[in-house]
C-alpha cells in the first residue's frame, strides 16, 4: 500500500502490530496525534501562507521570535525557535541574504552575535502575521473558542511538564550519564 494513510488507518495498524503488548494506548495516541497535527499544520502553512513569502516554517519561526522579542543573541534565538545553533546559522544567512535580518556583534562580548530584523523584515512580518493567523483560525475552525482554549491549555501543560521535569527524566533514563551525541542515522564508517 502506498500513499498517505489516514490517522484512523495508522491507529488500527498500531493496534494490530502491538496486540496485547502492555502499553498505555491513550498516551501513545496523544503523543502520536501531537506529532501528526504539528506535521499537518506545518505542511499546510508552508504550502499556503508561507509559500507566497518564500519562507519555510523554520525561517518564519526565526523571524517571529526576533520580531516579538527584538534584537537577541543567536543562541537565544535558537533556543526560542527550538532549533540547533547550526540550523539557525543557515536560516539567518538566508534571511540576511534576502534583506530581512541583520547580524551584528555583541557590544561587550566579541564571541557573541546578535540578530535583529531589518525594516523590510519588520514590514514582512507586519503584513504576513495577519495572514498566518487567518490560517491558524482555518486549521482550528472545527473547534469552538472554548475547545481551542482547552486544547491550548492541555498542550501548554505538556510543554511545562517537559520543561520542568524532562531533564531529570533524561538523567534517570541514562543512569546519570551524558546523552550520546545525536547522529543522522547513518552507520559508523568502519
Amino acid at each position: 500500500m502506498t500513499g498517505h494513510r489516514s490517522i484512523g488507518d495508522t491507529e488500527k495498524a498500531v493496534q494490530a502490530k502491538l496486540g496485547e503488548t502492555p502499553i498505555r494506548h491513550a498516551q501513545m495516541a496523544a503523543v502520536g496525534n501531537i506529532y501528526r497535527a504539528a506535521a499537518a499544520v506545518r505542511q499546510h502553512f508552508e504550502n499556503s501562507v508561507l509559500r507566497g513569502a518564500e519562507l519555510t516554517w523554520t525561517s518564519f519561526v526565526v523571524l517571529w521570535v526576533v520580531w516579538i522579542w527584538g534584537e537577541m543573541e543567536t543562541r537565544r534565538v535558537a533556543e526560542e525557535a527550538g532549533i540547533s545553533k547550526g540550523t539557525l546559522t543557515g536560516v539567518a544567512r538566508t534571511l540576511q541574504g534576502r534583506g530581512l535580518m541583520e547580524r551584528s556583534g555583541h557590544p561587550t562580548d566579541g564571541r557573541l552575535a546578535l540578530l535583529s530584523l531589518t525594516p523590510a523584515g519588520e514590514e514582512l512580518m507586519a503584513e504576513l502575521f495577519p495572514q498566518f493567523n487567518a490560517e491558524e483560525a482555518f486549521v482550528t475552525d472545527d473547534l469552538t473558542d472554548t475547545e481551542a482554549r482547552q486544547l491550548a491549555d492541555l498542550l501548554r501543560r505538556i510543554v511545562v511538564r517537559v520543561e520542568t521535569d524532562g531533564e531529570q527524566r533524561r538523567l534517570d533514563l541514562l543512569g546519570g550519564a551524558d546523552p550520546r551525541p545525536r547522529r543522522s542515522g547513518r552507520r559508523a564508517r568502519g
